[in-house]
């Protein structure tokens, strides 16, 4: 599908409130084989997710550690979690340390699943989600993993008022590219 018909038909599903305030933008680079082209989306004409550069105002981590070190990410720790590391360590730790424990092991499996989505964002990637997008279900882009599909889900006009205010807790563990886009959604609402 050529670009322009994806980009008509995604911007088809954006819901009323962010028409024209989000778009999707796309350069390429006719006669250098070499460079892959750039892939964007703006929001207010400012752009917001560049596929390529690391120097957008959102947050981009580099390492585990930075995911671990950042205070702005929060991480719920709920019961079952707290059960496990109290099996494996066989009731010898005591219930405050339980829930450092468990914390540790939840952020350093949420830092693996965002630099691994995080790495993955190029145009070509970005045309291939956004036709993935259109041929599945709303529900899977939003449980899904993958950045794109969870931006694009997110300002889709399909995902009702409900939804959105019913997934705030979701929207923590995700990376703050997706953070931002369910903010975005929120002040529409």
């Amino acid at each position: 599908m050529s670009w322009s018909k994806l980009k008509q038909q995604l911007e088809s599903f954006l819901c009323p409130a962010l028409y024209g305030r989000v778009e999707y933008r796309a350069s390429s680079y006719r006669y250098l084989p070499d460079k892959s082209g750039n892939c964007y989306i703006s929001v207010d004409k400012k752009n917001v997710l560049n596929m390529n550069d690391r120097t957008s105002s959102i947050r981009w981590y580099q390492t585990e550690q930075e995911i671990k070190n950042d205070s702005d990410l929060q991480i719920p720790v709920n019961q079952e979690e707290i059960e496990a590391v109290r099996k494996d360590s066989k009731g010898t730790i005591p219930e405050d340390r339980l829930i450092v424990i468990a914390r540790s092991r939840k952020i350093s499996e949420v830092a693996k699943e965002l630099l691994s989505a995080q790495t993955s964002l190029s145009k070509s990637n970005f045309i291939v989600v956004a036709n993935k997008f259109l041929s599945t279900s709303i529900e899977e882009s939003i449980e899904s993993n993958d950045i794109l599909l969870n931006i694009l889900a997110l300002v889709d006009r399909r995902v009702g008022k409900k939804r959105i205010l019913n997934m705030s807790e979701k929207m923590k563990l995700k990376h703050p590219i997706v953070q931002y886009f369910y903010e975005l959604r929120r002040s529409t609402l």
